[in-house]
């Protein structure tokens, strides 16, 4: 028997994933520390996965934080913590690695979406223009990087010229910030769309529709899947939860 007949012949059981823990606290406070605060579970500070505490900037954030932990029922959902998930990545994995994460950012900005324009129909051409160009002609004006436009899929290289000055904006932003631009890059697939987010020239919504500009035409000529559907607003949630964190670093919560 194969591999795949050996599973598909298992109890549905035993092939369902692992449940979610079982929540293991009654109360969710946070603890201002001045410059910074701290949630409390049951009184006891948080840890992230790699076992270091759980401290955040602001007590804003903390209290944004401490809401999705109240708001877990008997089991402990990961999936709907998106804010939680994004401060464990900045404690664990961005502080001391900005660097890394500014040369990710920049990776997608060498091919980034708004750079790929579709030949045809004119339709869809035209939404293109209108949500995307706006971004690169900011971009050229207020970075000094203008970007090089490809029509369909073949690769083009952007003047290194522009990097290098996308690379010293991105320079400017504080670890936790970064962190939500790499999200938003990742999601969006564009670090214009996102760095255009972080610095109010567009707000998330506006930026989440621009970066599916593509999808939501196929979606008007075809019908949109139900799996498709879920999957996209598993990542909205993330792209949103991200924003939120800029505006949390940027001192006016939401």
């Amino acid at each position: 028997m194969t591999e795949r007949e050996n599973a598909a012949s298992r109890p549905e059981a035993l092939k369902q994933k692992p449940s979610h823990p079982k929540r293991f606290y009654e109360h969710v406070a946070i603890k201002d520390e001045g410059d910074r605060a701290a949630v409390l579970l049951d009184g006891k500070t948080v840890r992230t996965p790699g076992k270091a505490p759980f401290v955040l900037p602001n007590a804003a954030l903390a209290e944004a934080i401490a809401e999705e932990w109240r708001g877990q029922g008997g089991r402990i959902d990961p999936s709907t913590m998106p804010l939680t998930r994004l401060a464990n990545s900045v404690i664990d994995g961005v502080k001391g690695n900005e660097g890394a994460v500014i040369d990710d950012i920049l990776k997608y900005a060498g091919s980034d979406l708004l750079c790929y324009r579709a030949e045809g129909p004119k339709g869809l051409v035209a939404l293109q223009s209108k949500h995307w160009d706006p971004i690169l002609a900011w971009a050229k004006q207020d970075f000094g990087a203008p970007m090089r436009l490809s029509e369909g899929v073949m690769h083009v290289e952007q003047p290194p010229n522009s990097l290098d000055a996308l690379k010293e904006r991105l320079q400017d932003f504080d670890p936790w910030s970064l962190a939500a631009l790499h999200v938003m890059t990742g999601l969006s697939g564009s670090a214009l769309l996102a760095l255009a987010v972080a610095l109010r020239r567009i707000t998330p919504e506006e930026a989440w529709a621009a970066a599916h500009v593509d999808e939501d035409w196929q979606i008007g000529q075809w019908g949109e899947d139900e799996e498709a559907k879920v999957r996209r607003a598993n990542r909205h949630r993330d792209f949103t939860a991200a924003a939120r964190l800029l505006t949390f670093m940027q001192g006016a919560p939401r």
